[in-house]
């Protein structure tokens, strides 16, 4: 019945390869299929499966070729994931993490990496694995290292942001520069000296992407002067 509702939301007859919001083959030899169901409607199914979906179900999801199903999976092991109990919670990371290799899109890390992984590392207050993925040669991991401290960052444990993005720093892809910007402007909003002092330490080797994501909330005449490497106004 799941798969049938899943199917009944199909926009495309056909795959398709790549999306508006979607290039084609960010990692070598990686396909990726999409039929075109859209955040709102894949939502409504999680508030309706979740408390019955089996974990045999969500596996054939999460490792389905389809995009749409596999982002379905990871949206209702995260929406368990608010509810769980710390052994469901670790049940859940270990189902993430054996599978890691299928959330290899940046919708699927980003409605994902927080979520899960980010929920769990601080509840048990080891961050190790995140200081591991951010050094791996594989781009979604690496995402993944720096948007799960998106939940660390809602619970102002600030230091493990700047920790990875001092990681993933000089990195050259520019899915990487937006979502250290993007996790450094989310600091800011807690900490914004903290985001100013880490920004003028880093002006000269931080990617204009990533600078230009991190400083989005700041006064236009202050970012203005950030971009020209200012920061007398301090």
């Amino acid at each position: 019945m799941l798969l049938d509702e899943l199917k009944s939301l199909y926009t495309y007859q056909e795959p398709l390869n790549t999306t508006r919001f979607h290039k084609k083959s960010y990692v070598l030899g990686e396909e990726d299929y999409f039929v075109g169901i859209n955040l709102p409607e894949l939502r409504l199914l999680v508030k309706k499966y979740h408390s019955e979906i089996t974990n045999e179900e969500i596996l054939d999801l999460l490792t389905h070729k389809i995009h749409e199903h596999r982002l379905f999976a990871l949206l209702i092991l995260s929406y368990q994931m608010k509810s769980a109990n710390l052994e469901k919670q670790k049940e859940i990371v270990n189902i993430y993490l054996s599978h890691l290799d299928y959330v290899n899109n940046w919708d699927l890390v980003d409605c994902s990496a927080s979520n899960i992984l980010g929920r769990y590392l601080y509840n048990v207050q080891d961050y190790s694995l995140l200081y591991e993925l951010s050094l791996a040669t594989n781009l979604w991991y690496k995402r993944v290292s720096i948007v799960a401290t998106w939940y660390l960052i809602d619970k102002k444990e600030l230091s493990i942001t700047l920790d990875i993005v001092d990681n993933l720093i000089l990195d050259s892809h520019d899915l990487i520069h937006k979502a250290c910007g993007w996790m450094l402007r989310e600091l800011g909003k807690r900490d914004l000296e903290t985001l100013t002092e880490y920004l003028e330490i880093n002006y000269n080797i931080m990617p204009r992407t990533m600078l230009r994501y991190a400083i989005e909330k700041y006064p236009e005449d202050i970012r203005k002067r950030i971009l020209k490497g200012d920061f007398l106004w301090r």
